[in-house]
């Protein structure tokens, strides 16, 4: 009973299972039969610029619905567009149309088999084909169009970059290819450097083998050189014979081991060297100032002869002529301190040669008791013209002691002496010209008690024995120095002519009351106003600071650092031209600057005196020496 009810049952069964799964292969089959083999497998990118609705296709893959996503239209506009706003509107209701016709045959309530709508979409397109061209000449124009467009506006904004900016980046591009150009050139070059450096090494040089190889290597190298400057122009076997320098050049480092045990050497003797030539400056320093001391052998005869013959005069004809004038404040007085002779002689006689009317000038000159009678014999011999002429010695200042000048009492102090002449001769100074004995004596300083010593005038001109006048002076009696007392010419165009140079300021004395950087002024030739002097102290601001410089705390010895505190806010800066240095120490003194200037001084150890001055500046000085005068003869004094 039961099996012949499972017979019953599976009749129905399979009579479904034949509708349900043959019948649609069946009809499938019957379908897909229309399509030629080309077409089955022809690509479906090709099918969607010639056929909008190919676009079926994309929904054989799971996506969404066009109505939750959609893609925003890419239209693209150039700044010259001729289409009109009805057009752009006319296209974008197009668009518009075609979206909703597809979202429509997709999801509608019936859905339509996707592969049986290719299909359906394709004997339609093969029924009518002229309306599908017709639909190609409307849409794949208007793509190239809208591409056009978007070229020409690219290629707008790419034409307003600044020109400056295309030519930065082409010279960059050129500069990039000279450098890329020339490397090989470049790299042969430095290989002949390092080729000539190992040919004057020991140890490669006594290679005869290795020797002779580099260089012929050289050679080679030599020639690939000639004539190429950039690595085109290089022979073709130029990279053979780099890479065979190379190898040579790999030899020689080999061969090269004790390099760093060289190096040594060589620093030990740098070393060594620096230290001698240390020691040769600090000795070459020594012997200038020693030189500068020194009297040469003529100048100490003159005054030896001189003297004799002094001595041997009368007394009448031991007095200058026009004595009247000394005190004269309407004359142009000069103030000139020395001990040497023939340097007094050559300011003297420079000063009255310049000079418009030399009856109107009065020399006051100043020595020691040394020197006094053959300065005077000297002038009594030869009298400048109309000049008026006062020899003085220091010594019978009796108004100078050590009571009233701190200085004369210092000068002669113990500690003073074992200064100078009692150092040791392995620790010289640093300061040499400080150590000179002339500022042991007291007419280094006399130039300080100028109101002192010429109590009726009004204005002087101090002038150094190491100068030369070259024009008038007398037009500095006519400047107006606006109240201050030191007329000077300023050195602070160079850096070591300042307050920092010649004043300790790590003392607070000195740090509180100047200033570092102030502009330092020379002596030599300078315009003193007495009356202001007279009105403002200065003797007595003098005093002050010497005392307190009694163990020399505030500065070394010598004039120049006292005058730069005691005038300190009280120069009168002078022109230039009035007063040009350098000529004992610097040969580099321009030739026009020394034409220009009224007074060119001889400042530093190399006096036109002695044999180690500048030559070229020596005849400035010797044009006002007579050397065919009988003392100098005597004396063998020569140019």
């Amino acid at each position: 009973m039961k099996m012949k009810m499972n017979m019953r049952l599976r009749k129905p069964v399979m009579a479904f299972l034949f509708l349900t799964v043959l019948a649609p292969i069946v009809l499938y089959t019957d379908k897909l039969s229309t399509f030629s083999t080309d077409e089955f497998f022809q690509e479906p990118s090709s099918l969607l610029p010639s056929n909008p609705d190919a676009t079926a296709l994309n929904f054989l893959l799971p996506q969404e619905s066009s109505t939750s996503l959609k893609e925003p239209m890419r239209l693209v506009y150039s700044e010259n567009s001729t289409q009109s706003d009805t057009e752009k509107s006319r296209r974008t209701r197009q668009l518009n149309e075609e979206s909703k016709g597809i979202d429509t045959n997709v999801t509608g309530d019936n859905q339509i088999n996707p592969i049986r709508q290719v299909t359906a979409n394709h004997r339609a397109n093969e029924e009518s084909p002229p309306v599908e061209k017709k639909s190609e000449k409307l849409k794949v124009p208007d793509l190239e169009l809208k591409q056009a467009q978007a070229v020409e506006v690219s290629l707008k904004v790419s034409e307003r970059k600044p020109a400056n900016h295309r030519n930065r980046n082409e010279k960059r591009k050129q500069d990039q290819d000279e450098v890329l150009g020339d490397v090989r050139v470049r790299h042969l070059k430095d290989q002949l450097i390092m080729a000539r450096v190992y040919l004057s090494l020991s140890a490669t040089r006594t290679n005869a083998q290795f020797n002779r190889e580099l260089r012929i290597r050289m050679k080679d190298v030599e020639k690939l050189l000639v004539d190429a400057t950039n690595d085109s122009q290089l022979p073709n076997n130029a990279n053979e014979k780099m890479k065979a320098m190379e190898q040579t050049l790999l030899k020689g480092r080999r061969i090269q081991d004790e390099c760093s045990v060289d190096a040594k050497k060589l620093r030990g003797i740098i070393h060594s060297t620096e230290q001698q030539l240390r020691v040769q400056e600090k000795q070459t320093l020594f012997l200038t100032h020693l030189t500068a001391k020194t009297v040469p052998k003529g100048l100490h005869c003159l005054p030896l002869r001189l003297s004799a013959d002094y001595y041997s005069l009368n007394a009448s004809s031991q007095q200058f002529p026009n004595q009247d004038k000394l005190q004269d404040p309407n004359l142009f007085h000069y103030a000139l301190f020395s001990d040497n002779v023939l340097a007094t002689a050559v300011v003297v006689n420079s000063t009255i040669s310049s000079s418009k009317d030399s009856s109107k000038h009065v020399f006051h000159i100043v020595t020691d008791k040394l020197n006094y009678a053959a300065m005077r014999m000297w002038f009594l011999a030869n009298p400048p013209w109309n000049a008026t002429i006062e020899v003085q010695n220091v010594d019978e200042f009796t108004w100078l002691n050590a009571s009233y000048s701190p200085v004369l009492k210092q000068l002669a102090s113990q500690k003073m002496i074992d200064y100078y002449f009692k150092t040791k001769t392995t620790e010289l100074d640093s300061n040499l010209k400080f150590r000179n004995p002339k500022y042991l004596s007291m007419m280094n300083h006399l130039r300080f008690y100028l109101p002192e010593m010429f109590p009726k005038l009004n204005k002087v001109v101090f002038l150094d024995d190491d100068i030369v006048v070259q024009k008038d002076l007398t037009g500095l009696w006519g400047v107006d120095m606006k109240g201050k007392v030191n007329g000077a010419v300023e050195t602070c165009g160079e850096s070591f002519h300042r307050f920092d140079r010649y004043l300790n300021f790590s003392n607070p004395l000195i740090a509180k009351n100047f200033d570092p950087r102030a502009c330092g002024w020379a002596y030599g030739m300078n315009l003193f106003d007495l009356e202001q002097w007279k009105n403002q102290n200065i003797t007595d601001i003098y005093h002050s600071w010497q005392n307190l410089n009694s163990e020399r705390e505030l500065w070394k010895l010598g004039t120049l650092p006292p005058g730069l505190i005691t005038f300190y806010g009280r120069v009168f800066p002078l022109e230039r031209s009035w007063h040009v240095l350098g000529l004992g120490y610097n040969p580099n003194v321009s030739q026009k600057e020394i034409e220009r200037a009224a007074v060119i001084h001889y400042n530093g150890n190399l006096k036109p005196w002695l044999e180690i001055g500048i030559p070229k500046f020596r005849g400035y000085w010797s044009r006002f020496v007579d050397y065919d005068h009988p003392y100098m003869r005597d004396c063998n004094i020569t140019p």
